[in-house]
């Protein structure tokens, strides 16, 4: 028997009992020793015998997650080599530079009998080496961050070169020579900060990767097209982030143009009018005529008062990554947005993986600029590599410090770059219910008709689990195909997504949802979405039937053929597809069909199976509305079973 075997059987750290059994003249070196059966027994009698002691005072310890087996060794009052052969005895390899997760650091440390008081994610241990203790008195109001979004063609970009004809500064020095992503606007009343980003979907993207930058949305709703698709998408971006919403109704001077009708349809999706009792700011604008747009700065001002938005400009600054790129003249480039302190010329700094000491900064007039307080955006030069947008930066004390920060994020970095982020999935919500304490189920609905739409939000979001309450909520639904746009919305609000007689839109969406971690389901009846649902909540969910799809094929050309029908003429895109296999039929990304294939044929002969890259003829059963451009799926089933 082994040191630690006997020492779990009656209940005492590892350690303590081979110190125990050195003072009863039985040799050991560690836990891990063997002992004979005999000596064993004489412990147990002795212990039996013995009159119950207090449990032993443990030492706490903190430790970062992750942590390397070097930074590990010291806290538990070891060498690492000491630590690496114990764990090595255990059947364990590890060198003195790799990172153990904190959930095993935990699990080594307990084994030498010491007790974990917190396991600190290195992301705050690294913040920390940049948080200065704040006073009230130190914090000063700061511009608002205003991301502007909506539908396509209903003046988003207009209403950005309105506004930056608007700034006083600009005016004066004859216009912005350089566009870098965001900008900051000086007008009468004060400051604004915009962010020029491609809408909704990047808007999210940068929060999936934790970068909460946006403090206020401005929703742009064409007077004369109302609430469009794209719009609704982007209320429930915005929503879902938590941002404040300023309503733009732009094109207030067109014949056609019907504010009421905006505001009626907004105040549907809770977006009521200020006059009309709600709380939403709505200001009426004409992006082309530049009408409004003064009014619209003045209302983002009054919004950034109430959210009394404050920051301390005298401390290191902290931020985020808009964008970047590798500049064939300059090296790596990236415009960071300052959230919190001031940043200067010649500041070390930590972005991501990378690090860097700032050359050069330029604002978005192409202005050579040598501090950049709060809410100000810039561009930077001077950097190792070429950080993501969404990376949040950091200002440092030194140089070496920016450098051993930014080696030891690339060193986790490759450990965890073949490992797939673990998301919220339906077979394992009980768990997580149970550990974390999940209170809100995020979903996300895509339907191909509305009614469907409706319906299945009513039926979801009065489902409540008998002894475990957790609220169901649908953050976005929408009717037509899964979109990217859709897996980037649900990986950053950790939520489910919900097909309903759609699928995704291209095999590009599959893999970002594979990538992300993002549990997407498809159905074709409710009673099965909202049984699912219900069971999952309840940790009784049956065994997954999980679609593995074998072969991706495109429909290019038809052929009537009397006594048979329709052939559909056509070409593997992937994988391979196989006689009487189950198919489905997709139409811009909705289901029309659902059975088998028919017959298979290569230039007038049958066969068993078509591969990739080879044009074939195909029939289905039961089924003759087959047209050119339609998509069908090969697919087989395997039963996954229940993960608790």
């Amino acid at each position: 028997m082994r040191v630690y075997e006997l020492a779990k059987k009656l209940g005492c750290p590892s350690k303590q009992m081979a110190l125990e059994l050195r003072e009863l003249g039985i040799e050991v070196k560690s836990y891990m020793s063997s002992i004979t059966a005999e000596a064993a027994q004489e412990v147990l009698d002795l212990y039996a015998k013995k009159p119950a002691a207090p449990p032993p005072l443990l030492k706490e310890i903190s430790i970062t997650d992750p942590i390397t087996i070097g930074e590990l060794a010291p806290k538990l009052e070891l060498s690492p080599a000491n630590l690496i052969k114990n764990l090595l005895d255990q059947g364990k390899t590890y060198t003195i530079n790799q990172h153990l997760s904190g959930e095993l650091a935990k699990e080594i440390a307990e084994g030498y009998g010491f007790k974990v008081k917190e396991v600190i994610p290195l992301e705050e241990v690294e913040m920390s080496l940049v948080e200065e203790a704040e006073a009230a008195e130190d914090l000063k109001p700061r511009p608002p961050i205003v991301t502007i979004m909506g539908h396509v063609d209903h003046g988003k970009t207009k209403l950005l070169d309105a506004i930056r004809t608007t700034d006083v500064v600009a005016g004066e020095a004859g216009g912005i020579t350089q566009h870098i992503g965001a900008y900051k606007v000086r007008v009468n009343q004060g400051e604004v900060t915009f962010l020029d980003t491609p809408g909704h979907e990047a808007f999210t993207a940068m929060r999936a990767r934790g970068a909460q930058v946006t403090d206020i949305v401005v929703l742009v709703v064409a007077a004369d097209d109302g609430v469009m698709p794209q719009t609704r998408e982007a209320i429930d971006h915005a929503k879902a982030a938590g941002v404040p919403i300023v309503v733009a109704i732009n094109k207030i001077d067109l014949p056609a143009a019907n504010k009421d009708r905006v505001k009626q349809q907004l105040s549907e999706l809770d977006l009521l009018p200020e006059e009309w009792g709600g709380k939403t700011i709505f200001a009426e604008i004409s992006a082309k005529h530049k009408l409004g747009i003064e009014n619209l700065l003045e209302m983002l001002l009054l919004e950034a008062e109430m959210l009394e938005l404050k920051a301390n400009p005298d401390k290191k600054a902290n931020g985020v990554v808009i964008e970047a790129r590798l500049d064939k003249g300059r090296g790596a480039v990236a415009t960071l947005l300052v959230q919190d302190g001031s940043m200067k010329v010649s500041d070390p700094i930590v972005l991501g993986q990378y690090w860097g000491r700032v050359r050069a900064m330029l604002n978005d007039k192409g202005q050579k600029v040598a501090v950049a307080s709060p809410s100000t955006p810039v561009e930077v030069l001077g950097l190792s590599g070429v950080p993501q947008a969404g990376d949040a930066f950091f200002v440092v004390d030194s140089e070496r410090e920016a450098k051993q920060i930014s080696s030891k994020r690339q060193s986790i970095h490759r450990e965890k770059a073949a490992k797939v982020a673990h998301r919220l999935s339906l077979d394992d919500l009980y768990r997580k219910i149970q550990e974390e304490g999940i209170k809100e189920l995020d979903i996300i609905i895509k339907t191909d008709v509305q009614g469907s739409c409706e319906a299945l939000k009513e039926s979801l979001e009065k489902i409540g689990s008998g002894q475990v309450k957790v609220k169901v909520k649908v953050i976005h639904q929408g009717v037509g195909a899964i979109k990217e746009s859709d897996v980037m919305l649900a990986s950053a609000s950790n939520a489910i997504i919900i097909g309903f007689h759609v699928r995704p839109a291209n095999p590009d969406v599959k893999e970002l949802a594979e990538k992300e971690g993002v549990d997407m389901r498809m159905y074709r009846v409710i009673y099965d979405v909202t049984s699912d649902i219900k069971l999952a909540l309840e940790g009784l969910l049956e065994p997954e039937i999980r679609e593995v799809i074998i072969g991706l094929v495109e429909v290019r050309q038809l052929f009537k053929v009397s006594k048979i029908g329709a052939i559909a003429g056509s070409y593997v895109k992937e994988g391979k597809i196989t006689r009487g296999a189950e198919a489905r039929l997709i139409r811009d990304g909705v289901v029309i069909y659902e059975g088998k294939i028919a017959s298979l044929r290569r230039f007038k002969e049958d066969v068993a199976e078509v591969a990739t890259g080879f044009e074939c003829g195909i029939t289905l059963v039961d089924f003759q509305d087959i047209k050119e451009s339609d998509i069908i799926e090969v697919f087989t089933t395997e039963v996954i079973p229940k993960k608790l």
